[in-house]
């Protein structure tokens, strides 16, 4: 059994060379950043299983591909490049990778919580161009953070917000608890919050979960943190709120569309703080994201 390492990269694919073993299956690494689904039956021949980083898998180029059995994703979010459904009814299998990059990711939404509260990215623009604009904003001590969803980034996100002094609620659809956060109702989480940080996986039921209604529930001095999935959140409703005074901030790491294309309106709006989808991306996260990925590869091959 042997596979290929579609969009490495430069980077990934030096981290691949560093956390290879001799055990594992041969995996070719194709060192591109971009592969377009039309290229993908002529690159996928001959291999049994595919490592992706984020190349688009529609359902009906991988039906071209009927020896390919695995696509092992390098993360959780797969739905946003391929119908997983529809992959295991013609027998290919998706594989998700959770929890490599959790301390990561926290710990960017927590550096897109202060930088939204303090105004660093306009303070920034403004140094650049000459200005000298000098922005006021709240404390976090004290203050209120909200947790929408609580696996293990909500509790590493709610370790650092401890550790200032902040007060931590959280809403998850299952039942949970942690020391030292205060589970509450999700009309109570998105009332008291002043910063709703946003940890739900995207799937049927959370598509457009935080939408007009929800988000007319926040505070009106809210920040919204998002470094989970774009699609979680109705955009057009959390446009409107933004440029009516309804919400005051959103710090964003994940887009509909990436790379965010040239004149989005969420590139127009003062009070939005954007990052490139990097929340993850540390050398500690992408070491442990391909020795896992490799640890899928060497089960499949195994059960042959």
């Amino acid at each position: 059994m042997k596979g290929i390492f579609i969009d490495a990269g430069q980077e990934l694919s030096e981290v691949f060379r560093a956390v290879v073993r001799p055990t594992d299956p041969p995996v070719d690494v194709n060192v591109v950043e971009n592969v377009t689904p039309a290229e993908l039956p002529a690159l996928l021949a001959g291999y049994d299983f595919v490592l992706d980083d984020h190349s688009r898998m529609p359902t009906a180029e991988l039906a071209r591909t009927p020896g390919l059995k695995h696509i092992i994703f390098l993360g959780t979010g797969a739905r946003s490049y391929m119908n997983p459904e529809e992959l295991a009814a013609q027998g290919q299998s998706v594989h998700i990778i959770k929890g490599y990059g959790d301390t990561a990711v926290a710990e960017h939404a927590f550096a897109l919580m202060f930088a939204a509260a303090r105004g660093i990215a306009a303070m920034d623009r403004g140094v650049r161009a000459g200005q000298w604009p000098r922005t006021e904003g709240p404390q976090l001590t004290g203050k209120t953070l909200g947790l929408l969803g609580y696996g293990g980034i909500a509790a590493e996100m709610a370790r650092l917000a401890r550790g200032i002094g902040m007060k931590v609620l959280a809403w998850n659809r299952t039942p949970r608890t942690a020391e030292g956060v205060t589970f509450v109702d999700l009309d109570t989480l998105l009332a008291q919050s002043r910063v709703l940080s946003i940890h739900l996986l995207l799937n049927d039921e959370t598509r457009g979960f935080l939408d007009a209604g929800r988000l007319a529930r926040m505070r009106g001095d809210a920040i919204l943190v998002n470094t989970a999935r774009a699609a979680v959140v109705d955009q057009a409703a959390m446009v409107a709120a933004l440029r009516d005074g309804r919400l005051a901030h959103a710090a964003l790491d994940v887009f509909l569309e990436e790379p965010l294309p040239p004149g989005d309106v969420l590139a127009t709006l003062p009070n939005v703080t954007l990052s490139a989808h990097s929340a993850f991306r540390t050398p500690e996260a992408s070491e442990k994201l391909i020795r896992m990925a490799l640890d899928i590869a060497c089960e499949v091959a195994a059960r042959g």
